[in-house]
């Protein structure tokens, strides 16, 4: 369903105040059909007429775009919108979920008689007669980025990304690239009385380009996002983005096998905390701790890390791509220690597996989607910063690797094991760097590797805005950082 184009205005300034959302959202997402808060308390009537213990409804609009070059030439691009609303009814620890991408009271009366099953008949619960606005976070403007930028514009960013690769080195034979923007305006309704609005946007431009040297190739990547519109991405950071990608591409056609077996790693600062996301950051999350399938789980109090290590989940950096004012039930995010000095103090939490567990929401409750289900999620999830100089960590490897980039991985949220690939890596012995090595594997447990922290360097980094997380089937935007650490032993699977 198409709202109209007037509102979305390209030139959108700062909303001071949580009503100024509520306001904005409720006429782009309820009043095109008429909808109004009144009905919502009749749906909620509705939905209560069974016992429940909980109840919401999550209505969303997005609008979405994405543009890519390869070879040269803006090959392909999409422009997709999307809408609708999602009502869940709590009975318990029971959950039922429907939802329509048809936003009316004729919708939203057939999901509530359809959730509402989910209790016994002869619901008692007072809904609350009247919706109240909480305090909210900003950390992000209300613009429409897709509007921040003409078309034209958007082909030539891209176009100078194939250029400067190009013109960097000889060797670079193909530069891919793409653009991507997202403007998601989402309000909540509780039973208990809270209405909550966002309107977010979000870009990221990746660039990947190949080199060849004697017949051998090797590729490098590079990107970064935020909550923010096109025009975050000046010449600059462009150039930079371009520079760290042929970089990496280069370092790589010099590699060698890399050695395999136990030893020291070291993990450069910034995306290389996508290992903590992991390994630690899954298994810090109410639901499978609640259940007991988690390695951290009944362990609050315990020492699960060395001294030094402090582990936060921080959804209220400023414009941050994992960064949220509310989440997704309408709670405003924190930011939440989860291990401190090597002592596990909570959890990540949403609204149901906090109730179960008698502990605080976290601000953590997050789904992909209006046709999904809320549950426990990161957003900027990182270790603090230590006092060590990197220099000097890495000249403290007698033998081992220094990890600076990480490709993909898993991890097995019951024990914490995990196997990641190092996309940029060295040999070091005796405390310099010998050469780049491929095809490194770091193979660890999450909970032990923590305790294997020997040094933490000073030079905390988030990572640029590129991270997604997965979990069962749904994908959201995330942050991850760390500083430079000193593992000192893990077991690193390679060729050599």
């Amino acid at each position: 369903m198409n709202a109209p184009e007037a509102l979305f205005p390209a030139n959108w300034t700062k909303t001071k105040k949580q009503a100024d959302l509520i306001k904005l959202a409720k006429s782009i997402l309820l009043e095109p059909t008429g909808l109004s808060e009144q009905d919502l308390h009749h749906t909620f009537g509705h939905m209560f007429s069974h016992r429940l213990d909980d109840a919401d409804l999550y209505f969303q609009h997005t609008r979405s775009e994405s543009w890519s070059l390869e070879e040269g030439i803006v090959k392909s691009g999409s422009f997709n919108i999307d809408q609708g609303v999602g009502v869940r009814a709590i009975y318990g620890d029971k959950t039922a979920f429907a939802y329509s991408d048809e936003i009316n009271l004729e919708a939203l009366s057939k999901a509530a008689k359809a959730t509402r099953v989910i209790g016994p008949e002869g619901g008692k619960q007072a809904v609350a007669s009247k919706l109240f606005n909480p305090l909210s976070n900003k950390l992000y403007s209300d613009i429409n980025p897709l509007d921040s930028l003409q078309p034209k514009e958007k082909i030539a960013l891209l176009e100078s990304i194939e250029r400067r690769a190009k013109a960097r080195d000889p060797r670079i034979i193909q530069v891919m690239a793409s653009l991507a923007g997202e403007f998601d305006v989402v309000l909540v309704a509780r039973a208990d009385g809270l209405l909550a609005a966002d309107i977010r946007p979000l870009v990221r431009v990746s660039v990947h380009v190949i080199a060849e040297q004697n017949g051998r190739r090797e590729s490098g990547s590079s990107g970064g996002g935020a909550r923010h519109d096109y025009l975050y991405f000046d010449a600059e950071l462009i150039n930079r983005y371009v520079d760290e990608a042929v970089d990496g591409a280069l370092v790589n056609l010099e590699s060698r096998p890399a050695p395999a077996g136990p030893m020291t790693v070291v993990m450069g600062p910034g995306w290389p905390g996508v290992l903590l996301h992991e390994a630690v950051g899954h298994g810090l999350e109410g639901d499978f701790n609640r259940k007991g399938s988690s390695a951290f789980a009944g362990r609050i109090g315990q020492r699960v890390a060395a001294k030094g290590v402090t582990v936060v989940d921080d959804g209220t950096l400023s414009g941050r791509r994992g960064s949220l004012n509310i989440d997704d039930e309408g709670t405003p995010t924190q930011c939440t220690t989860l291990i401190e000095d090597g002592i596990l103090k909570g959890y990540i939490q949403d609204s149901l597996n906090a109730r179960l567990m008698n502990m605080p929401l976290t601000g953590n409750g997050r789904r992909e989607s209006f046709a999904s289900l809320p549950m426990p999620r990161m957003t900027n999830t990182y270790m603090l910063a230590g006092k060590d100089d990197p220099q000097e960590i890495v000249a403290s490897i007698k033998r081992g690797l220094y990890a600076v980039n990480f490709g993909g991985g898993q991890v097995d949220i019951t024990s914490g094991k995990f196997v990641f690939s190092a996309s940029e890596a060295y040999w070091v012995e005796n405390g310099k760097i010998q050469y780049p090595v491929k095809g490194a594997t770091i193979i660890g447990s999450g909970p032990e590797s923590l305790k294997q922290v020997s040094m933490i360097g000073n030079d905390l980094k988030l990572d640029g805005g590129v991270g997604v997380c997965g979990k069962e089937g749904q994908s959201v935007p995330v942050g991850v950082g760390q500083p430079t650490l000193r593992i000192d032993s893990l077991t690193v699977g390679g060729t050599a």
